[in-house]
């Protein structure tokens, strides 16, 4: 399947669509922001690592039962992935305490969350993307309530299976976020699962192995990425 127009260029993807109007191309680029893109850098052979991690883990996913837009890997940076109605809330589950929700509530970073927190925020570039709750969610028609309430369980869901993927691995899953969209009314997990968008830290040594080490400027993002999805098993 080929690309035919561009649609939306994103902080580190483009979306093409393409031939069949129920399918896309997602393109990952090299690009790296942080703090509501004041901060743009490009790093080498990330578009590819994020790439193929994401198709793994998704494909990860729906092999244990949960519902994806993934559909084919197309080449190095390129997935053909179902065009989905987005849910404009990001879903963000949080192990351990770390990064907005520290600044938020304070306590100590690395603080074992039991049980682990459900968050969730609207996708505003321009409002940088608050804190909403579920009310918010249905009074602004964002989504509603059986919608939020799946959402939630997929999350949790997807929590305890990448939990033992990465502990298998010798990581720990502090947090991540995760975007849904609709696919024929029902359900379906969308946008990207990468370093990016999650912080995994080494269980024994608590470093850093995720986009922190862009945001704070500790260097090696592309060698953390990198051995990440090497020990996880993803074929580069």
């Amino acid at each position: 399947m080929k690309k035919i127009t561009e649609l939306y260029r994103g902080k580190a993807k483009t979306v093409f669509s393409t031939e069949n109007p129920d399918y896309l191309i997602l393109e990952f680029r090299n690009d790296t922001s942080a703090f509501d893109g004041q901060r743009i850098e490009q790093l080498d052979r990330k578009g590819k690592i994020n790439n193929k991690f994401n198709y793994f883990i998704m494909t990860k996913l729906a092999q244990a039962g949960i519902p994806t837009q993934i559909e084919a890997l197309l080449s190095d940076n390129e997935v053909l992935v179902k065009k989905l109605k987005m849910i404009p809330v990001e879903c963000v589950i949080r192990n351990r305490a770390a990064g907005s929700l520290v600044k938020r509530l304070g306590g100590e970073e690395g603080l074992v969350l039991n049980p682990p927190t459900f968050e969730l925020f609207l996708k505003n570039d321009a409002l940088h993307d608050p804190m909403v709750n579920e009310y918010h969610c249905q009074s602004f028609g964002w989504a509603t309530e059986p919608q939020l309430n799946r959402m939630k369980a997929l999350s949790f869901e997807i929590n305890k299976i990448l939990i033992e993927l990465f502990a298998k691995a010798g990581l720990i899953l502090v947090d991540f976020k995760l975007e849904f969209g609709l696919f024929n009314g029902d359900i379906i997990l969308g946008d990207e699962f990468s370093p990016d968008g999650c912080r995994l830290w080494e269980q024994d040594s608590l470093k850093k192995m995720d986009k922190d080490r862009f945001r704070q400027g500790l260097g090696g993002v592309i060698e953390a990425y990198e051995e990440v999805a090497q020990r996880i098993g993803v074929p580069l």
